[in-house]
């Protein structure tokens, strides 16, 4: 019943209540309002209409019937009314309910912010209620506005058969989104020069730039600081690109596409997906650590030819020398700012050091000795707990004149900060050097755990202890990521403790205890992969993907093919998650191709990778012999999990094409099914009935194809199981859709959204707007149907998973659609769909109403080709 009293918002959608002082952030309240009406949301908004009642009540009212919260607060604390103790500003929050999730952005600078305000903010910060982000201009503010409701509504879709819990909350950003900049630790000084320089040029339209120097020196703290302040002159931003870890020119095309978020499915060469995922964009890469991948230089050449909306800001010691580079020298930091940099990083291991008439010489002195390079200063300045800045120049001047073996050929700066990492290392005990060595053969970073292995001689030795004392040294970083601390050198340090390796001897058997535990922690992957602990292992396996890559690559040059394949099948689920079976592909041609007797099991993992990935491509049944095969051999060495998965794959390569033989598949998937039963595999079990309700569909019988997709959504829930859920609840939606209940199948796709964007699995999200496309197509709604799917194809060219095949059928209800719509409407709606970003189009999915009736639609697909589970 309503209430005589109640004063209603403006608009009846999902309404975002929007607090700000009103003159002073004008711009951006209306950047505010244009961010979230792009969502097809309401602005609630003070300024909107007429206010016929009390502020108080009003503000009551309307946060009472708001679902989200926005606060945007810059220097102004806002006007006190008369018997009033705080601004119209700060009641707002004070009266936001207790439920209602608070998103908060903060404008810097602020050098004039008044001091209620500041004890306003100060509260805010504190409460664990709200998400608090800081911004620089409108546009910013808009894109974070974007970003983070629409985050926020996958996070609390409210669907009825959602499998999501707290433990799966929404973390696309870390494979969906690509590799924006890193937020350095630590400030940046003496650079202000370069950084607009460089900005400068990239502004007016150099393509290909290249920061030049020696290791050290600073190139990729000024790289990263200079493209975010060039950023916004590009529309789709900057992406950061790190290559520490890429040893093999031909493997270029993949790091980047890897920082992009294009998948490497397989489907086509990984570069002409990229080139796809680029063509139409406007967009700066910043290419770090180039010097190692020289040969890869023309790449960046055919890249800039075929994407005109890219520019290249890349990091390297030696010029690339392609045409087109243009270059732009890093040199050594002036005195007085390598002054200021050693007092700040001293300051991090002795706070109270100051400059004073006694010792400011002396570390001036240090800074000239060491040729103004960061790296070397850093370096110094760590040791400053235990040396006065006088000791400190005596030891440096008296041990870098005689550290010079090895590095004549360098450089001048080069040789200096190769001597003075030589000469840190040397202040240390010698177990903290022989660590040092071993932490060496990581790539990309390393965890306590990974170090703790990789690290210990033959278990003697405090690993943690010696660690901690690498950290003081400034020689190892230390990142805090969740709960688990990650640790991380700069490359040159690393380059430095290989060598060491190697000259000891000792290179082969730490890359061989680096290959053990990835494997180890691969094994331990396996099973949790399958059901509640994914989100977790997701992340964690994100993390060690060089590192992965590495063992991988250890494993396969030294012939160890049995190891190598066991890695490569323990994570077949994270590898498909994150597209990356393409190059596992190539991987497991390598012991294929070796002429090498191989083990019967490792034979089947290497038939299973090659083949799976291209059983829609078998016009002579070759692929279809070779994954029986692999099931066979799977078979003979009692691996009943193995054989289980070889036959899916099997009875893919049996349904695609224009003659699918349904009878036969079905005899093959009834086997793979029992297997799973027989072994507890509930995920695969789930996916084996998908493939038994896509037989179904294809033999017309929507009836029993309904039931084994809905069998298998209840087995993903009942295991926790977003993968599997996303994908039976997509398939579920078809069914659902076919047998003429089109409200229902909304539900399910958008299930299917929601878990996709929890995974950030990208081709997920594609088939869930497909489906969310196709029911807006039966219910007339030309734009948001036209939306959709123009943001799902789009986002298919611009995560690479757009040559394969897919199994959708949105395309039929769209040319129906357009039969009917007016002309050029439904066009021009999916040009519009195609320039959302990943989460404006999640949004738009997440927040359709309710549909008309509408009738039966039983025309099931028939041949064309049955393609892997999307």
């Amino acid at each position: 019943m309503s209430h005589p009293h109640v004063i209603r918002t403006p608009d009846q959608r999902l309404r975002i209540f929007v607090s700000s002082t009103l003159q002073e952030l004008a711009a951006e309240r209306r950047a505010a309002r244009t961010a979230i009406e792009r969502l097809h949301l309401a602005p609630v908004m003070f300024e909107l209409g007429a206010r016929p009642h009390p502020p108080r009540e009003l503000y009551r009212a309307y946060l009472d019937q708001s679902d989200v919260f926005i606060g945007v607060y810059w220097e102004r604390y806002g006007w006190v009314a008369p018997d009033e103790e705080v601004s119209g500003l700060e009641d707002e929050y004070n009266l936001c309910p207790e439920g209602l999730p608070r998103l908060l952005y903060v404008k810097s600078p602020a050098e004039n912010r008044e001091q209620r305000l500041a004890r306003l903010l100060a509260r805010i910060r504190d409460d664990d209620r709200a998400a608090y982000k800081y911004f620089e201009s409108p546009r910013e503010l808009a894109q974070l506005i974007e970003n983070d409701l629409a985050t926020l509504l996958a996070e609390r879709f409210d669907q009825s058969r959602a499998l999501v819990s707290a433990e799966v909350a929404s973390d696309a950003d870390r494979v969906v989104e690509p590799v924006r900049l890193p937020v350095p630790l630590t400030g940046l000084v003496g650079r202000d020069g370069d950084i607009a320089a460089v900005a400068d040029r990239l502004e007016h339209g150099t393509r290909l730039l290249t920061l030049a120097g020696p290791g050290g020196i600073g190139k990729s703290r000024l790289a990263i600081a200079a493209a975010r302040a060039a950023a916004q002159t590009f529309e789709d931003g900057a992406v950061f690109v790190d290559l520490s870890a890429v040893h093999d020119p031909p493997r270029v095309p993949n790091r980047i596409a890897q920082a992009l978020g294009v998948r490497d499915t397989g489907d086509a060469p990984i570069l002409d997906n990229l080139v796809t995922a680029l063509r139409d964009r406007r967009i700066l890469l910043v290419l770090d650590n180039f010097e190692q991948v020289l040969g890869a230089a023309p790449l960046l050449t055919g890249l800039l030819a075929d994407a005109p909306g890219l520019s290249l800001l890349v990091t390297s010691r030696t010029l690339l020398r392609v045409s087109a580079e243009q270059s732009h020298e890093v040199g050594p930091l002036a005195e007085d700012s390598s002054v200021s940099l050693f007092v700040e990083r001293a300051h991090a291991v002795k706070p109270d050091f100051e400059i004073t008439p006694e010792n400011r010489d002396a570390v001036a002195r240090v800074c000239t000795a060491l040729d103004g390079v960061p790296l070397a200063i850093e370096l110094a300045a760590a040791r400053i707990r235990v040396l006065s800045p006088a000791e400190l120049l005596e030891r440096i001047d008296r041990r870098l004149s005689v550290l010079v073996g090895g590095s004549r050929d360098l450089p001048e700066r080069q040789q200096t900060i190769r001597r003075t990492i030589e000469w840190s290392t040397q202040l240390l005990a010698p177990e903290q050097r022989r660590l040092l060595t071993r932490l060496g053969v990581f790539e990309g970073g390393f965890t306590l755990e990974a170090a703790e292995f990789a690290g210990a001689d033959d278990g003697d030795g405090d690993v943690l202890s010696d660690l901690a004392a690498l950290v003081d040294s400034s020689l190892v970083a230390q990142h805090d990521t969740d709960d688990r601390p990650r640790f991380t050198m700069q490359a040159i340090v690393r380059e430095y403790a290989r060598e060491q390796l190697r000259s000891e001897g000792g290179l082969q058997r730490a890359r061989d205890a680096h290959a053990r535990y990835f494997i180890d922690l691969g094994s331990r992957a396996r099973v949790p992969l399958k059901g509640g602990g994914q989100r977790e292992w997701m992340q964690r396996l994100g993390d060690e993907r060089d590192n992965l890559r590495a063992a991988e690559r250890y494993l396969l040059d030294a012939r160890d093919w049995d190891r190598a394949a066991q890695l490569a099948f323990n994570l077949f689920l994270y590898f498909w998650v994150i597209g990356l079976l393409g190059e596992v592909r190539t991987w497991m041609d390598e012991p294929l191709g070796s002429g090498d007797p191989l083990h019967d099991r490792t034979r089947a993992i290497a038939l299973y990778f090659t083949r799976t990935i291209r059983f829609w491509k078998d016009p002579d049944g070759r692929v279809a012999a070779d994954l029986a095969e692999s099931a066979d051999l799977f078979r003979r060495c009692a691996d009943r999990s193995g054989e289980a998965m070889a036959q899916i794959s099997l009875a893919l390569a049996l349904l695609a094409g224009d003659d699918p033989d349904t009878a036969r598949a079905a005899e093959v998937m009834q086997r793979s099914i029992q297997l799973f039963r027989e072994t507890g595999d509930v995920w695969g079990e789930s996916m084996a009935l998908v493939l038994l309700g896509r037989v179904a569909l294809l033999e017309q019988r929507l009836r029993r194809a309904f039931e084994r997709f809905d069998e298998s959504l209840a087995l993903t829930q009942s295991g926790e199981d977003a993968v599997g859920g996303r994908i039976a609840a997509y398939h579920l939606g078809w069914a659902h859709l076919l047998l003429g209940s089109p409200e229902d199948a909304r539900k399910d796709f958008a299930l299917s959204v929601t878990l996709s964007t929890s995974l950030g699995h990208i081709e997920g999200i594609a088939y869930g707007l497909e489906g969310m496309a196709a029911v807006a197509a039966v219910g007339g709604d030309v734009d948001r149907a036209g939306r959709l799917a123009g943001a799902a194809h789009a986002l298919r060219e611009r995560s690479g998973t757009h040559n394969g095949p897919t199994f959708t059928f949105h395309q039929r209800y769209l040319d129906r659609l357009a039969a009917t719509a007016p002309s050029g409407r439904l066009a021009a709606a999916v040009a519009e769909g195609r320039e959302l970003t990943v989460e404006q189009a999640v949004a738009e999915a997440l927040t359709g109403t309710g549909l008309p009736n509408a009738g039966r639609d039983v025309s099931a697909p028939r041949a064309g080709g049955v393609p892997t589970p999307p």
